[in-house]
């Protein structure tokens, strides 16, 4: 048994613990079958509780297209252009009559508008999220890129010389830094001269 059947991906489409448990059992009973978790309660609490916050840098229309460039890329989170994997993303302060967050990310909600959200890399893969209905936002707005635990820091990489992001742990209202901010320094450190 593995991960990933207890994520809401687009609506609220995950089963319960409670109810994926009891299908479990009874599948074990009749089949006669024992199975044994691999990663999947635990992968499942990790990657719904993982968030990435980034910033607008701005938007632009462009070949019959609408853009949100912020500041998160590729490296800070791989799976949408690796294998399409879908993340709900949306504003962290919403505009004034738009729910915080949406159950349903596949609603038409009045006012949105379709957009690609992408990173800086300027790379056809750096990307969040294609064809995705969000409020609007502007330069300096703050956007929460949702599950991206578990992979999301294990996936990162230094690609195109960019630091990795910081982490932060919240705990209710306890917030604390657990991992800072990687600097330019740090990617040229292990580096040596050769005569």
């Amino acid at each position: 048994m593995g991960g990933g059947f207890g994520i809401h991906y687009r609506r609220q489409e995950a089963p319960s613990r409670r109810r994926f448990c009891r299908s479990d059992r009874a599948g074990r009973q009749k089949g006669g079958l024992e199975t044994r978790p691999r990663t999947g309660p635990l992968y499942c609490r990790q990657r719904s509780a993982g968030i990435l916050v980034s910033r607008v840098i701005y938007t632009k229309d462009s070949g019959g297209k609408s853009f949100i460039i912020q500041d998160a890329a590729m490296n800070d989170l791989i799976r949408p252009t690796l294998y399409d994997a879908f993340h709900r993303i949306w504003p962290v302060a919403p505009p004034y009559g738009f729910p915080t967050p949406p159950d349903d990310y596949e609603a038409d909600i009045p006012g949105t508008a379709i957009n690609d959200v992408v990173g800086p890399v300027c790379e056809t893969g750096d990307y969040l999220a294609r064809d995705r209905r969000l409020p609007p936002v502007k330069r300096g707005d703050l956007l929460a890129t949702f599950s991206a635990g578990a992979y999301g820091m294990a996936m990162s990489s230094n690609y195109n010389s960019r630091p990795r992001a910081a982490e932060v742990l919240v705990d209710g209202k306890d917030v604390r830094l657990i991992r800072r901010r990687e600097t330019y320094e740090d990617l040229v450190r292990p580096e040596r001269e050769i005569d």
